[in-house]
């Protein structure tokens, strides 16, 4: 990792800890698969923050991990977001798409991660699983009904992804799972990126999406049955998509986290969702998966 001249860089490479241990790079990536050492794994690579190895190191090989700021990143679900709002639990929030979201969680920049990341046989738990992070875990948070959200002259022509061909769409940001997920429903409908028309920037949330297409700037967006419900639009159900929470165990434990999921489990949550449409709430809770 570059750094300036005579000053230590906030993360150090496996060639270098081993180099300060005096042991070979085998060792090091030993130490890290037993979670023995302080480590990230950041898209595929291993890095070792400076600060923890030298505390690491100094105290006899016990861990210190930093605490994670109390903030709910990766992508945005409007239930999730107002029940936040509404339950005063105190969490920040930072709604930048599953995989932005999974690569500040790996970083330590955030305590929950929501996801909703397309996989060959389900959601998440290998996309997860991949990263090789430690002390987390991936519990339910909802199955949503996901759809083509449509103004109302789109809806006399459009019924299908095949359908969007020469239509404005709203597109979601790079890293977004919707935006991974769009790109598959066009291939398997046999159309290419470029068939359907961009629409100007990229949505950021479910809420940004759904606006595009109620002010009349684009034709059909993908998006959740909620927010069609609440922008009075047309919509097209595809699918049932599961949209999880991975949570850092210490953080899991924290006032912040427990009274979001307390509140959860209370009837004005679970009233709010049966007036938002498009939620099923029996995967709430559940453990999806669990770290090593």
């Amino acid at each position: 990792m570059a750094h300036t001249d005579g000053q230590q860089p906030d993360y150090l490479t496996t060639r270098e800890v081993a180099d300060l241990l005096r042991v070979k790079e085998r060792k090091v990536y030993d130490l890290a698969a037993a979670d023995e050492i302080p480590h990230r794994r950041i898209t595929g690579k291993l890095l070792f923050p400076a600060s923890e190895i030298r505390a690491w190191i100094e105290g006899s090989g016990s861990l210190v991990p930093e605490d994670r700021p109390a903030v709910v990143t990766g992508s945005h679900d409007p239930l999730l977001d107002w029940a936040i709002r509404d339950s005063a639990c105190g969490l920040a929030t930072l709604f930048n798409g599953s995989r932005d979201g999974l690569d500040c969680f790996a970083e330590n920049g955030a305590a929950l991660s929501g996801l909703h990341i397309p996989e060959d046989d389900g959601w998440n738990k290998k996309s997860v699983a991949g990263l090789g992070i430690s002390n987390c875990v991936l519990i339910g948070w909802a199955v949503r009904k996901r759809g083509l959200l449509l103004s109302d002259a789109a809806q006399e022509s459009v019924s299908s992804i095949a359908d969007l061909k020469g239509k404005r769409v709203v597109r979601r940001q790079p890293g977004a799972g919707a935006a991974a997920l769009f790109v598959k429903l066009l291939q398997d409908a046999g159309l290419d990126e470029t068939d359907p028309l961009p629409s100007g920037g990229y949505a950021h949330t479910e809420g940004e999406a759904a606006a595009s297409v109620a002010s009349g700037d684009a034709d059909a967006a993908l998006g959740v049955e909620a927010m069609a419900r609440q922008y009075k639009l047309g919509f097209v159900p595809l699918m049932d998509e599961t949209f999880d929470l991975l949570i850092d165990r210490k953080s899991y434990f924290t006032d912040p986290v427990q009274r979001l999921l307390s509140f959860a489990q209370t009837e004005q949550f679970q009233s709010k969702a049966e007036t938002m449409g498009g939620y099923d709430l029996s995967p709430l809770g559940r453990v999806r998966w669990l770290s090593p």
